[in-house]
């Protein structure tokens, strides 16, 4: 069962459950009504009679609607007996019918004067509701109304109920399978979009938004993520494609180096050692190489979310990573910080784009004549060094996968180490520069977006 229908029958039941709940509670509202009417009249009758007022027996029955059984109009709408201890009734006036003593009446005779009671019976086709009166002395007082025209009133008020309740039923349900169409509608048209990308992988797709409500936003948040889906597809493309770029050189030397391994007996002492020194190198290159990859792929995972936001001191982050650099490398690194470092953000993505920052630059600082400066502020972080700096022609495009300068062909690094520093200013809202430094050297680093910053009085 599809959901319009599931829909269609979920109004109909609703429908009908309320339908049958106003009727019952109509119906039984005017059968009360009515009852309560009719013994209010029997009980003014019976006081009369008791009174020895039996004139008031005498009062024709109004016109009843529906096929007549007889002159009803002219004759007497009550029936007047006195009933003895024994059962026995005598007529006392009214319409002359042969009407038979409930036990309750007959009981009452021999009752205490004033206590009463109320029964129906049966008479013929007829139906008379009956109100019973103690006298004292061994006699009772019966005041009995036809009320078989009321019944049939009653019977035709819940006919017309029941129609009535039938009506709101189809009307429910009609309108339910309207609006559930109008819902699914827009449903079936995100299932069949979401088929098509499953069966033919194709994710740029879009999914016509309409209307705010839940199903409009679920259209919006399936483009969206089809979208996303298809750029993380196509980087993940470009990486591949990259990667395989770039490990093929390195590849191909090991193989030279390994098919030359075949006569290393014939080689002379030099050139064994420069072989092995090469393979040093490549397999050093390669493992690099392959940790930067998965660097990479560690920054992506945490930009697209797998790292909660929260707030992270840059100061503190930059004090950690100048502390790991100065273990590894042997080089003072000075950490200089300006006011509130406080920003919202993912603490392992910053520790990552601030390390490679310096990392980098201590590769083009060999020398290390002078400390790299890192100057933390509150939007951002900028790392400086002695350096030969970088051209105009370089500064562009540093920050690209894989892309190395000339002046870095000869040094250790694929490349990758500032793109996870864009990719991470980019995950927190900022941009990344790279500009040569006053005196020589380079200033390269990341900002982050003011709305990230705690105070912001101190948004840049």
């Amino acid at each position: 069962m599809n959901l319009r229908t599931r829909l269609a029958l979920a109004f109909a039941v609703v429908g009908a459950v309320v339908a049958a709940l106003v009727g019952l509670l109509s119906y039984r509202a005017a059968s009360e009504r009515i009852t309560a009417e009719i013994d209010q009249s029997l009980r003014s009758v019976a006081t009369a009679v008791v009174a020895g007022q039996t004139q008031v027996l005498e009062s024709t029955a109004a016109p009843a609607d529906g096929p007549r059984r007889g002159p009803r109009e002219t004759e007497p709408q009550y029936v007047g007996l006195t009933v003895a201890a024994d059962g026995t009734a005598s007529y006392l006036g009214g319409r002359r019918t042969t009407l038979p003593v409930p036990a309750e009446a007959a009981a009452l005779a021999s009752a205490p004067a004033g206590r009463t009671a109320t029964a129906e019976v049966q008479q013929g086709p007829d139906t008379f509701r009956v109100l019973a009166t103690a006298v004292g002395a061994g006699r009772a007082v019966l005041v009995a109304v036809d009320v078989s025209d009321t019944d049939r009133v009653l019977a035709d008020t819940a006919r017309q109920i029941a129609g009535a309740g039938l009506a709101v039923l189809v009307a429910a349900a009609l309108a339910g399978w309207l609006l559930a169409r109008q819902i699914t509608r827009r449903l079936e048209r995100l299932t069949r979009v979401a088929e098509e990308v499953s069966g033919t992988g194709e994710l740029d797709r879009a999914v016509p938004v309409e209307g705010r409500d839940e199903v409009g936003r679920l259209a919006a948040s399936f483009t969206t993520m089809l979208h996303r889906l298809a750029r993380a597809r196509d980087a993940q493309d470009r990486l591949v494609q990259d990667a395989a770029h770039e490990l093929r050189t390195p590849l191909t030397s090991l193989r030279t180096n390994a098919s030359v391994l075949r006569r290393i007996a014939e080689l002379p002492p030099a050139a064994r050692d420069r072989l092995v020194d090469d393979l040093q190198s490549e397999t050093r290159e390669l493992s690099h190489l392959v940790d930067e990859l998965v660097e990479l792929a560690l920054s992506r995972r945490s930009d697209e979310g797998a790292e909660p936001d929260e707030p992270v001191d840059l100061a503190a982050v930059a004090r950690t990573a100048a502390e790991r650099v100065r273990r590894r490398s042997g080089r003072e690194v000075r950490v200089d910080a300006d006011g509130d470092t406080t920003v919202l953000g993912r603490r392992q993505g910053l520790e990552r784009a601030v390390g490679n920052l310096l990392e980098n630059a201590v590769k083009f600082d060999p020398d290390g004549a002078a400390p790299v400066e890192v100057r933390v502020g509150a939007g951002g972080v900028t790392v400086s060094d002695r350096g030969p700096g970088i051209a105009a022609e370089d500064a562009a495009r540093v920050f690209d996968r894989f892309y190395r300068a000339d002046s870095a062909r000869g040094l250790p690094g694929s490349g990758l180490g500032l793109s996870i520093v864009r990719d991470v200013a980019q995950a927190h809202g900022g941009t990344v520069f790279a500009r040569p430094r006053a005196g020589g050297g380079a200033d390269v680093g990341f900002t982050v977006d003011d709305a990230r910053l705690r105070e912001p009085s101190q948004r840049r």
